[in-house]
């Protein structure tokens, strides 16, 4: 079954922390460190700050889902994720280390 975008925004507000502001055209889900996460103005889809690894491992397994970020966002672990192809129980782990990641120091 699709997320939809306000079930995308129950589980990034869910995380500890998380505060929703406006971020250019979209929504980004952020903790007091940096954001962890964006949604697309239209809802449909969602770009998760992953690490490389991660990312390459979820668009190997879901790549009808999960795709890189064009350009060095991309290559930085930045990750676009189609709610319409991603189950909640996924997206709930993808969330969760975005999260996690965002809280390390830099």
């Amino acid at each position: 079954m699709p997320v939809t975008a306000a079930a995308f925004a129950r589980l990034a507000l869910a995380l500890p922390d998380v505060t929703q502001a406006p971020h250019f055209d979209r929504t980004a889900f952020r903790t007091p460190r940096r954001i962890f996460t964006t949604l697309a103005s239209d809802g449909r889809s969602a770009n998760l700050k992953l690490e490389p690894d991660l990312q390459a491992m979820l668009v190997a397994a879901k790549g009808s889902a999960f795709l890189p970020v064009a350009g060095k966002w991309g290559q930085s672990g930045w990750t676009t994720c189609s709610l319409a192809r991603v189950s909640q129980a996924t997206l709930k782990s993808a969330l969760r280390e975005a999260h996690a990641l965002s809280q390390q120091k830099r």
